[in-house]
């Protein structure tokens, strides 16, 4: 098949899928360069995450052409770290090239307005990382089309970690009342707090585990492992993912609607015990008491709101300090 013919049939086949349920955001953990380098008999691992890199930016093209908003790519894990230090230096080398190359396509990023969010420990990276990372983050900031979360110096259970130990000096600094903790406001204290959880993760290379990614977001996403190495995953391996979503939505959104209304329950019911808690035992009629509930819970929501906004605030103002937005 030549290569008209080859984008004919791959645009008929983005038509068919998009009359199904699109994902509106898709996360990836990009596995298999170092193998793929490997079996490319390359001599170094390096070129292979080259490669990667180019992958990446292809894939992300037939995401905008598809209709998906969102993406989360798992780009360098703090495990990393432990790697050979020329291997490390390297991704940190490429990983300032392809900023470098964002910041020059300013028409790509016009057309497209995408906006691109590094998530992770970023103080974890070298300052001239961090500078670049930077301005990449505030080039893009105003775009809201579409998205391009990066996850850099991440994992999950550090995010979760750290999402903990801001609610815990919330509550040390009278922010928060310990009551006001719960599953929203922990999944809004995440590095994806501006996010909605990924409908599809795909992973590639044949492992079938998550490597300690969107472990708290991906609970009710849906899982596809490919046995691709990335520099070889094609357009049809990502239409194969979207199909296999496609026939497993109802049953994710069915899991989330339940998630979502045992969480209202158990909200509900930590507020009423806030109000009686309060009243020493005073119970007020029904109708009064539920008018406390609900004044109560604004009040919540108003803390938490509050929080919240001071955390993004402060991310916002560190990014902005490594390199002030023009």
């Amino acid at each position: 098949m030549d290569d008209n013919s080859s984008n004919w049939f791959r645009s008929v086949c983005c038509r068919i899928l998009q009359t199904g349920v699109v994902p509106k955001h898709v996360a990836i953990i990009m596995d298999g360069n170092r193998r793929f380098a490997k079996k490319m008999h390359y001599g170094k691992a390096f070129q292979g995450h080259v490669l990667g890199f180019e992958k990446l930016k292809e894939t992300l093209q037939w995401c905008l052409d598809l209709g998906v908003t969102e993406v989360t790519v798992y780009a360098f894990s703090i495990e990393n770290f432990k790697r050979s230090k020329e291997e490390v230096d390297g991704l940190m080398e490429l990983t300032k090239k392809k900023i470098a190359y964002l910041l020059e396509e300013s028409d790509v990023i016009a057309k497209h307005q995408v906006r691109v969010r590094a998530l992770g420990d970023l103080r974890r990276l070298p300052d001239d990382v961090m500078q670049f990372i930077a301005k990449g983050v505030n080039y893009t900031k105003h775009n809201t089309r579409a998205y391009l979360n990066v996850c850099y110096a991440y994992t999950s259970r550090h995010e979760m970690t750290e999402a903990i130990k801001e609610m815990a000096m919330g509550a040390q600094d009278g922010l928060l009342y310990p009551s006001d903790i719960s599953e929203d406001l922990i999944e809004q204290c995440l590095y994806t707090g501006d996010s909605p959880p990924p409908d599809l993760v795909v992973r590639t290379s044949g492992e079938v585990r998550l490597s300690d990614f969107l472990l708290w977001q991906s609970t009710y996403s849906h899982l596809c492992f490919q046995d691709v190495l990335w520099p070889e995953f094609s357009v049809w391996h990502f239409f194969s993912a979207v199909l296999s979503y496609q026939q497993s939505y109802a049953s994710i959104q069915q899991a989330r609607q339940e998630d979502r209304e045992r969480r209202d329950k158990h909200q509900y019911e930590s507020d009423l015990r806030s109000v009686l808690e309060q009243r020493q035992g005073d119970v007020p009629d029904a109708s009064l008491l539920e008018q406390m509930v609900k004044e109560h819970a604004e009040r919540r929501r108003e803390r938490q709101r509050t929080f919240v906004e001071r955390i993004r605030t402060s991310h916002a103002q560190f990014l902005e300090q490594l390199c002030p937005a023009n």
